[in-house]
């Protein structure tokens, strides 16, 4: 792939955060951190999209997903959440 040199504006304490990970040996440089930075970016956007989509397709098909549907689920995956927990302490 190949790379170009740009000239980006970023707040101070981010750039302090890019040199704090060339210095603790986490990056090469600060242009390697930015542009790691900017991929996890495109993959996080792009799994957006392609939930947005899906979810599109899902109302499309079987309506629209209620604020009741949305709540009771959250409760599903706590309850799932805690479980998993549970079972995950007794076998330590």
């Amino acid at each position: 792939m190949s790379k170009r040199q740009v000239t980006i504006t970023v707040d101070e304490d981010l750039l302090e955060e890019a040199r704090a990970a060339v210095g603790d040996g986490r990056s090469l440089s600060v242009s390697e951190w930015v542009a790691g930075a900017m991929a996890q970016r495109v993959a996080t956007d792009r799994r957006l999209s392609a939930i947005g989509e899906l979810i599109r397709d899902f109302e499309a098909e079987h309506g629209v997903i209620t604020e009741d549907e949305i709540v009771e689920q959250a409760q599903v995956d706590r309850d799932a959440a805690a479980a998993s927990r549970m079972a995950a302490r007794q076998v330590a």
